[in-house]
């Protein structure tokens, strides 16, 4: 067995803040390349809720290097999120690359704040940054991660924020705010007269980026606007449009951030010239295992990652033939056949299925149908771009109908598994379907596997007398003994919407799926997803001035039929 010594050590940034790192290493005079994570939560935890301890990188032959950020754990400074991390992951990569008993080379890893401290210190190029592994980050601070087309991410940006406002009131000794905080991080304070700002946030973490955030729902403000000009603290999206640098992209399927992991591979695949690979299993935020909401994934679900960027970082800084270029750049692990996929690229085949009811949609779960039609897009772009496809020929079948939904905002819809609560993940939601407050569309029962990969699209026709509303939509298996289990949903905030019918687009989190043959495949449809998001008051109030008491009642017509193509657009691979 190899031994590992661990030592602390310090450096100085530009600007002399003191930033702490433990440094793991083999006992050995031979010369190492350096993994490097940069990190806001103490540095002895490490990341191990996902990764294995540094102990084991540092024993796979690599000096491995753990550092609290500016003003957490025991560095010095001021924690402003992400606005140091710019400047001090230059200086930090410097520092470590002149490590005695080092070759000079540098990887980074890590995952959430982690992964973003990687993309900020890439920003600079530094020659001696070989290769990164972001996993599970934000290319556009706002699109992907404040906000989800245009509603605020409650649930997962106050229980963050809590977190980091409990760390600063323990690194402070202020153990009455840290254990009020510690208490509201696992029973969020939802319960004020305006839920999306809670006192308590307001009386022990007045300073925290969740009040600009909350404060700042349209993307051309001043304060997004701000964040894009100032290096210090702009998104991904502004920084690396002329990095160059050979990144593994990891994400989970019901991770929050999912679509900045997405978002950043595409772009990165675009504009760079070194190889993008990239990860997703069927994972929410953590953990990364066989077992997430109410579902077994099967033992090829268990997290591989660490052996996965050991080839990685052994190819690019030990030089080693590991035969990671010659395999396919996309690996997905397609849910339901519960097995990893290998893709060269994302499919662009697109397989609809269109809405059609008598009506009763919210009341009986054989009202609501979903009919199905397939169209190879490569196939069906006239030269204008249009989807050239006869929708009256296709949905003569059914004729035009209305489904009704009433959203009380006394019993919101709520939250059940997904992307954007805890617990996250999959779980078995018949019940939850059987509210009237929940429109629910079914397809027979498939005659064929359905492998569904990559991007999802509910656009529905729709008429509300409101100043705003909120669609929630919901894709799940149905087994044939009547169990609903969800594995895909969007959620979309409609601001001003029109008088007259409305064509509403939600995007729903990308995936990788098999719906089995005899499975069926639902759309559940609601005006809510509470505390994933703050309800819609109906009043066009935005969250942070929406008082419980002034909320409405909102009435939603969804339209279907030849006139209202209300349809769900499915990627589906070709295997």
């Amino acid at each position: 067995m190899v031994k590992i010594i661990k030592q602390t050590a310090s450096m100085q940034t530009r600007d002399g803040v003191r930033l702490d790192a433990d440094i793991y290493r083999p006992d050995t005079d031979e010369e190492l390349p350096i993994l490097l994570m940069r990190q806001p939560y103490g540095r002895e935890i490490a990341s191990t809720v996902v990764y294995a301890h540094p102990r084991w990188y540092a024993a796979q032959g690599y000096i491995v290097v753990i550092q609290d950020v500016r003003g957490r754990g025991t560095s010095g400074g001021e924690f402003d999120l992400f606005t140091h991390e710019v400047a001090d992951g230059l200086d930090t990569i410097n520092w470590v690359s002149q490590l005695p008993n080092s070759t000079g080379k540098v990887g980074m890893y890590g995952f959430s704040y982690q992964g973003m401290t990687q993309l900020y210190t890439a920003v600079h190029q530094p020659e001696c940054l070989k290769a990164i592994a972001p996993a599970m980050v934000a290319y556009d601070l706002y699109a992907d991660w404040a906000y989800e087309n245009g509603a605020f991410c409650l649930y997962a940006n106050l229980a963050w924020a809590i977190q980091l406002a409990g760390e600063t009131a323990r690194l402070k000794g202020d153990e009455a705010a840290y254990l009020e905080l510690r208490a509201a991080s696992g029973n969020l304070p939802l319960n004020g007269s305006i839920p999306a700002n809670p006192e308590l946030m307001e009386r022990l973490a007045p300073d925290s980026f969740y009040h600009q955030w909350l404060n700042n729902p349209d993307p051309t403000a001043e304060y997004w606007q701000r964040r894009c000009l100032r290096l210090a603290s702009q998104s991904p999206k502004y920084l690396l449009a002329n990095v160059n640098i050979p990144m593994l992209h990891v994400g989970g399927w019901f991770d929050p951030y999912l679509r900045g992991t997405l978002n950043l591979y595409r772009a990165m695949t675009a504009k760079s010239k070194q190889p993008q690979h990239l990860l997703v299993g069927p994972w929410a935020h953590l953990p990364w295992g066989r077992k997430l909401g109410a579902v077994d994934y099967g033992i090829e679900a268990q997290n591989p990652l660490d052996e996965i960027q050991i080839r990685w970082f052994d190819h690019w800084l030990k030089g080693k033939d590991t035969g990671l270029l010659e395999e396919s750049p996309i690996s997905l692990f397609e849910m339901g056949s519960n097995q990893w996929r290998e893709f060269d690229y994302f499919a662009d085949n697109l397989k609809i299925y269109y809405l059609a009811s008598d009506g009763l949609a919210s009341m009986r779960e054989d009202s609501g149908m979903l009919w199905e039609y397939e169209e190879a897009i490569a196939e069906s772009i006239s030269p204008s771009g249009l989807l050239e496809t006869n929708l009256t020929e296709q949905v003569t079948e059914f004729a035009n109908n209305t489904d009704v939904l009433v959203h009380d905002p006394w019993r919101p819809v709520p939250a059940l598994g997904g992307h954007a609560s805890y617990p996250g993940g999959s779980f078995e939601r018949s019940g939850l379907d059987c509210r009237s407050d929940i429109l629910t569309y079914t397809s027979a029962p498939l005659d064929a596997d359905l492998h569904i990969a990559g991007a999802i699209t509910v656009e529905v026709y729709c008429t509300v007398e409101y100043a705003s509303f909120d669609l929630c939509a919901v894709l799940s298996t149905v087994d044939a003994d009547g169990r609903v289990f969800n594995f895909t949903q969007g959620y979309l905030r409609v601001a001003s919407p029109a008088q007259d019918t409305n064509i509403v687009s939600i995007p729903l989190q990308a995936t990788c799926m098999c719906i089995n043959q005899t499975q069926s495949l639902r759309l559940s449809l609601s005006a809510a997803c509470f505390p994933a998001y703050p309800v819609n008051p109906g009043t066009g109030k935005l969250p942070h001035e929406s008082r419980l008491i002034d909320m409405q009642i909102i009435t939603l017509s969804i339209h279907s039929g030849v006139d209202y193509p209300s349809q769900i657009k499915l990627s589906v691979a070709n295997l």
